[in-house]
Order: structure tokens, then sequence, then C-alpha cells
């Protein structure tokens, strides 16, 4: 027996106490919560294929695998080939083959599909066997990277990360003994060398990012009771940027150019990560108080900031990247479980189902890597962009703008899926955000349900959940089923058996506390009324729900063969998208006051058939009129600056009708329109 695999065995039987203990704990109380001294959380993730998607969200599953997210190794072989440093060749050692695995093993194991979960297995395994005595692992040689490869040191603290991340979903998924002993070895090597080689000392990257190390050492904590870790804990803390005092000081978030896209999404989450040990509040009012600073400085109505790379303003033609899409989204699912805040879910839904579907083509074939809000024509063009690739920043491609995105998106659905359904701290079971899907878990004493959750959401308002008593003979079950009402929703209905329970309020949770049986159905009714919000420049954006609407323009779609300078680096190919429909519209004032949306915006709901995230399939409309703005053209291949609303004095023509579909189904729109008063 190799000398690692006896040390990582011995340390497994040390620690098979603490492990046992757990386990008898989690077959009293079913799901993982935190142990003391860490604070209770009101939710707890449940295991990785509890959750199965149905209806379009299983459709969107499907074309992953199909798509980008199955045939990575294939598509991107340089990287994500045998050559990668994270299969023990003499390739890429950084983030990008961790990142794909990220989101393919939730992938595989959602869909329980063995051809995926064989391309996850050898990362595992080679990931397993290559811990040293000390604990460290990963790739061990320092090296000049291969051409187009990010320069960096192999023995960097960031991409471990992301490798832990990946291993967590993998005991999640398998319970796989051997990951516990070799996260605590490497886990006693960070102990002794972070006071030696802090987070910073390779890259920045590891000292912005710490809160994903922190979030699995606490993980870590709550399964063996380790007392080490919660001072590991407190040293990554010391070594990560200070998000929480950032946040509160303000500065970061209303500066121009201060911060990382990404960075700020993975540290939005890093103080609320910390609050579970240190229990000081000051930590969730600095990401309340970061949140309403980045929406004021820099946000958008689809929930994302302009960041291209750095904060750019909320200028609707700044970029936005996918990878700050991805990775906020998660940092907000691991808010949810341990605040229960119904703000963090609705800014999840915003994004989920207005940014992410946008900035990745129908078949999962090419993303982009900068969305922009108000997009009007994507072509190889340089744009106002902070950081620009040559132009190809906003095309749509398999490598196009920077690579990172090709490998980090895959997250995003999977994940989603995951936490649609927590365990509650009451033995019961929340629906925090909506999808249709099925749950199957153990509720009350331990009696196991499945509850098909029946919905077109976020297109209709209704969401139908049916529940079913699994553990046979037993024919009711008492638990508590929770139900988040969206601030944005005015007034709920709850229907038990086709009989209103409850009618409530926005920006609650409902705990629906019975005794259920077999067949039982609860009715969630969400009415989704216009809103008008405002903007930059003070114009308006049309909102119904969670959705976010733009204006519908024809595309066209052209792939384009390689015609650039720069080798392949690129891509050896790209979609650019053109229109001739116009889009310099702006809206009368009138129209968007709230006395008159409901007459001046009508509303159509379709059936949804077939996949619903493009301009052919848009299951809903919005029928409003426009007035198209001469003056307002074309600058730089995007739509020119925002006129300031109210215009009293802008050229327009004459009123037409606009129709408006989801920001999602779009991929060239105009979503912030300049209002006259003409």
């Amino acid at each position: 027996m190799k000398k690692t695999s006896l040390i990582i065995l011995l340390l497994f039987l040390v620690s098979n106490m603490n492990i046992e203990a757990q386990q008898r704990q989690l077959s009293t109380d079913f799901y993982l919560n935190n142990r003391s001294p860490l604070i209770t959380k009101p939710y707890m993730e449940l295991p990785l294929g509890a959750v199965q998607p149905k209806g379009w969200l299983k459709d969107q599953m499907v074309r992953m695998k199909n798509g980008m997210t199955g045939h990575l190794d294939s598509l991107y072989p340089e990287v994500m080939g045998p050559r990668n440093g994270w299969l023990g060749g003499d390739g890429d050692v950084w983030e990008r083959g961790p990142y794909w695995i990220d989101g393919l093993l939730p992938l595989a194991y959602i869909l329980d599909d063995e051809t995926l979960k064989a391309k996850v297995q050898p990362w595992v395994e080679w990931t397993l066997q290559s811990q040293q005595q000390n604990g460290y692992f990963g790739p061990s040689m320092d090296r000049e990277p291969e051409a187009g490869l990010q320069r960096t040191n192999a023995h960097d603290w960031w991409p471990k990360m992301v490798v832990l991340k990946f291993m967590k979903q993998y005991y999640e998924a398998t319970y796989d003994e051997r990951v516990i002993p070799f996260m605590l070895n490497y886990f006693r090597y960070q102990l002794k060398e972070l006071p030696l080689k802090p987070l910073n000392h390779w890259t920045r990257w590891g000292q912005q990012r710490g809160g994903d190390n922190l979030m699995i050492v606490y993980w870590l904590y709550n399964i063996t009771g380790e007392k080490f870790l919660l001072k590991l804990g407190d040293l990554i803390t010391e070594q990560t940027i200070d998000w929480t005092n950032a946040f509160l000081e303000g500065d970061m978030l209303n500066t121009l150019f201060s911060v990382h896209c990404v960075n700020l999404a993975q540290g939005m989450k890093q103080p609320v990560i910390r609050y579970q040990a240190s229990k000081d509040q000051k930590h969730i009012y600095a990401v309340h108080r970061g949140m309403k600073d980045l929406k004021r400085a820099h946000g958008w109505p689809n929930g994302l900031y302009g960041a291209d790379e750095l904060l750019h303003t909320g200028n609707p033609t700044q970029g936005s990247e996918l990878c700050t899409a991805v990775e906020l989204m998660f940092s907000l699912e691991k808010m949810i479980e341990i605040t229960g805040s119904v703000e963090w879910a609705d800014w999840l839904e915003k994004i989920t189902f207005n940014a992410l579907p946008t900035q990745i083509t129908d078949d999962f074939d090419a993303r982009q890597y900068y969305q922009q809000l108000n997009q009007v024509e994507v072509s190889r063009h340089p744009r106002n962009f902070v950081t620009c690739y040559h132009g190809t920043d906003q095309l749509f491609g398999l490598l196009t703008g920077y690579p990172c995105c090709t490998s980090n998106l895959h997250q995003g659905w999977p994940k989603f899926t995951k936490h649609l359904w927590y365990a509650s701290e009451d033995k019961g079971l929340a629906a925090l955000f909506y999808s249709p899907c099925t749950i199957t878990a153990k509720v009350g004493t331990g009696t196991t349900v499945k509850i098909e959750e029946i919905t077109n959401y976020p297109f209709e308002e209704s969401v139908r959940f049916t529940i079913d008593i699994i553990d046979q003979p037993v024919e009711t079950v008492m638990f508590p089923l929770h139900l988040r009402i969206p601030e944005w929703c005015n007034e709920a209905t709850i229907k038990i058996n086709n009989k209103i329970w409850k009618n409530t309020g926005g920006g609650i949770i409902e705990k629906v506390h019975r005794e259920w049986k077999s067949g039982d159905v609860v009715e969630l009714l969400l009415p989704m009324e216009v809103k008008v919000s405002r903007w930059h420049e003070a114009s308006a954006a049309i909102e119904r729900g969670p959705l976010l609407y733009a204006l519908r323009m024809e595309e066209n779609w052209i792939k384009v063969e390689d015609d650039r300078q720069f080798g392949t680096r690129y891509g050896e190919w790209y979609y650019e998208v053109h229109s001739d429909s116009p889009w310099n519209y702006c809206l009368k004032e009138e129209s968007i006051r709230p006395e008159n949306i409901e007459t001046d915006f009508q509303v159509i709901v379709n059936e949804v058939k077939g996949y619903p995230w493009n301009v052919e399939n848009a299951p809903v409309e919005i029928k409003t009129k426009g007035k198209r703005m001469i003056d307002w053209q074309l600058y730089n291949r995007s739509a020119g600056p925002l006129p300031f609303s109210v215009q009293y004095q802008a050229e327009t023509m004459p009123e037409e009708e606009i129709i408006l579909i989801p920001y999602g189904c779009t991929t060239l729109r105009i979503a912030e329109f300049p209002v006259t008063r003409q």
C-alpha cells in the first residue's frame, strides 16, 4: 500500500468516531445543520439528486448534457483533455478544469447519467491520489504555462478552493469514505502553511475568494467536529479581504473600477459564511448595505451590475460577465440557507430567470463573455469595456472573450436545481424559489415524502404541489411546508385541496404546518402585475413578477468561421447577431404612471411550448406603445448614450405598437427605455 494511502486510511480511522457521531445525529435530524458553536441555520442542503428537474427545467439540463457541459473535454481538449494538470498531465494547473467539474458533477448526479459520471470520476480519483504525506494535493510542479494559459503557480491556494467545492458535492452524492480524511489532511496542511504562505502568496485570487475556502471548512467541521477547523476558519478569515467592512464603509461599491466583478460576486457571501461563527449581526447588515450600494451605483434590473471586468456604472451598454451571474447565484443560494432571507431569494430568481438564459445559446454550444442590458448588435467590434479582448468579448463562441466562463458557466442551472428545495430546521421542507421539479426527502420523525412541483413559473402565476407519502403503511405525516412569498407580490393566495387557506402579502415565508396525506394538493397563486422601475439616467424598465421585459427584435444569427489574426485563442468560430428591427424607442411618461399601466400594457400569456428561452417561443408578451427617438442612434456598434429622462424636446416619430418579451428570451433588445413627455 502506498504511504499516502496508508496515511489517509489512518486519518480516516482516527476521525471515524466523530463521523459516526455525526451520522447518529443525522439519523435523528436527517440533514446536516451547523454544529455548536456555529449558529443553527434555518435551512439545510438536501442531498444531490433529491431534487429532480421537470418540464422546461429538465429540458434545460438535457441541453447542457448534449452541449458544452457534457462534451467540453472534446470541444476544448487542449485544456480539458488528458494533458490537464488536474489529471496528472503537463497542461493547465489552475482553475479551468476544476471549474468544469464543479458544474458537470452536479449535472451528472442530478440526471443520474452514467456517461457524465464517468467523465467526472478520473478528476476525483486523480485528486484523491495526488495527496502527499504533508496533506498537500494537486499538481506539484511549477513551470511556465503553455501558450494561452494563465501564468500561475501550481501551488496557488485558489484553484484548490474550486476542487474542494466539487469534492464536497462528490461526497454528498456518493458518501465516498475517502473524502473526509482527504479534506482533514489538507486542512491540517493549510493550518500549518498559511502563516508562512498566506492566501495572497501566489496570486490575489485566494485572498479575494477566501470565503469559498471558509465555507468548506465549516461544512467539514459540521461532519467531524474537529476543533482545529474552527481555528483554521479564523485564520482564513484574517487572510481574506475584509468584505464586511468594505461593504459597511461604502467606498468600494460607490467607486469606479474598484473591484473585479467575479470577486465581488463570490465575496458577497463571505460575511454571511463568517456570521455562522461570529454571530455578529454586522456581517448580515454589511451585505444588505453592499447590495443597496451596488444596485444604486452600478445595478441593472436583471439582477446583475455593470462590471467589465471592473465595476463600471449601471450604464446599460456596459458589460456583465457570465462568471458573475453563476457565482452570484451560488453565493445567494448559500446566503439563503444561512439567513432565510426572502430578499436574497428574490435576487437569485432575478439573475436566474433573466441574466443566465440570455448569455448562453439554446443548444449550449456557445456563450457570451459580456452581456449588455441594451444590446442591439452582437459583432466583433471593440466596445467601451474596461477589459476588452480584441473585440471578441460580446460575441457568442466557445472561447470568445476570456475562457474562464467557458469552464465556469456549467454550475449555474445544476446548483440552482439542487437548491430549489431545502430541509427546514423544524423538520419540514422549504420551497424558497420555484421551477418545475420533484423532491424526495424525509420530514417529521423520519417519514419519506415526495412532492411534485407542477408549474411553468416564472412565466405563469400558479405553483401546485402534490404530496405523496412514500413510506408505507404510514397514512399521514405532520410537517411544515415553507413557501416564499416574493416581495414583488402584493397579495398571494395559498389553497389546500382547492380551498383557500390564506391570503398574504409579499416579502415573507409562510409556513403551512399541518397533517398531510397522500394526494393533498397545495396551490400557491402569485399574481404578477406589470411594474415600472427607474434606472440609469432615470430610464424605465418594465417588470412583471421575477421577469424583466425587453423590446422584441428580429434576430439574424450568423456563424463566422475564424477570420482573426490571433490564431485559435478565441476559438475556431463565433456567432454574430444582427437585426433590421428598429430599437430606439422611448416610452411616454403618461403610459408608465401606475394608474395607467393596466390599460397601456396588455399582457398575453401563452402556453409554454418547446424551449421557452428564445424569441420564437417566448411564453409571455406585453403589448404597449412606443415612439422612436430620432437622435438616439448607434454609437461604437452599441445603442448610443441613453438620453436622460424625462425628455421634453426630443424629436420623436409617431407612436406605434411595440412588443416586449422576457429578457431571458432575447439576445438583441432594449431593456432600459428613455421616457418622454411628448
